[in-house]
């Protein structure tokens, strides 16, 4: 493992922080490495780089590591990486409570009926829910499909509001706050009587298209799904069937399978979805939460050790 003397931050990572911001919170006055703000013209003058995107041109940089500022890397080639002796690195575990905060920020807005009074307003309509509308989320449950980070600080939310929380978790061992935890393979016993369906797993072969049209069917006829993964995890087809169909009562969605979700899609109209734009990890710490993880890995760099957070 080699030194890193010089780093790029690809101006890519404006879609969530200014890059200038994020160079200088790595900038080191006593050293390290320069760190520059970078296009995709002047790649090969790096050692390392700090990206949102994933480009082609970067297997051509000669580069000794990529650094994801998202979690989510499924959209890196592990295999051409891995031929080419490129480390990997994400962002995993920086976004559990203000993901958190967004999933059950979702669940609450159903139960107290937040998104359609607010619909209510943008029409200056004066109207007050019917009786039986708005419901206590305290004697609700909830079901976290993935236990890492994002899901953990799911649940301990929706627990410290007195939901009965239970989770889906490829190695079904306890988790605080969660009072059952299932093997994947009994999905549908975990979310067939849940209130709430939350999903925070990664994207992988085994994720993808987890919740289809017979996940939907085995749900409860009021049950909301919130996804606060990646959208593929869900048929989003068969997500509107079942909408259609009423055999749900609503989706709080923040992922989805094109993004930006596509001006036509029907998931914009509907009274009963609350559409957010792959926001629920922005917040005005993001910045020194992923330059907290880089220093530690430049660290890493120069004294040889293993690096946090790899994936190749």
């Amino acid at each position: 493992m080699t030194e890193i003397s010089t780093l790029g931050v690809h101006d890519s990572v404006a879609e969530v922080f200014p890059p200038s911001v994020f160079r200088d919170a790595l900038v080191d006055g006593d050293g390290g490495p320069t760190v520059r703000v970078v296009g995709d013209d002047d790649l090969a003058a790096y050692d390392a780089l700090v990206t949102f995107t994933y480009e082609e041109r970067f297997l051509d940089a000669e580069f000794d590591w990529i650094h994801s500022i998202q979690a989510g890397v499924d959209r890196f080639p592990f295999d051409a990486l891995r031929e080419r002796g490129v480390a990997l690195t994400n962002s995993t575990g920086i976004h559990g409570d203000v993901v958190g905060e967004t999933g059950v920020g979702l669940m609450l807005a159903f139960a107290r009926r937040l998104h359609v009074h607010r619909s209510n307003q943008e029409r200056g309509e004066w109207v007050k829910p019917a009786w039986d509308d708005a419901f206590p989320l305290r004697r609700e449950s909830a079901c976290v499909v993935g236990l890492g980070t994002l899901g953990q600080g799911i649940a301990s939310r929706a627990s410290a509001l007195g939901m009965a929380v239970t989770g889906v978790k490829r190695t079904p061992t306890p988790v605080d706050g969660v009072d059952r935890v299932y093997p994947p393979e009994d999905l549908h016993e975990a979310i067939a009587d849940a209130r709430f369906v939350a999903l925070a797993v990664p994207l992988t072969d085994d994720t993808e298209g987890m919740l289809g049209a017979a996940e939907f069917e085995t749900m409860r006829d009021d049950a909301y799904l919130v996804n606060v993964a990646r959208g593929p995890v869900v048929d989003q087809a068969a997500l509107v069937d079942a909408l259609d169909a009423d055999e749900l009562a609503g989706a709080g969605l923040d992922v989805f399978e094109t993004e930006p979700l596509p001006a036509d899609s029907t998931l914009w109209d509907r009274e009963e979805v609350i559409v957010t734009p792959h926001a629920a990890g922005f917040n005005e710490e993001y910045y020194e939460r992923v330059a907290t993880i880089v220093r530690e890995n430049l660290r890493r760099f120069d004294a040889g050790e293993s690096l946090t957070n790899r994936v190749v």
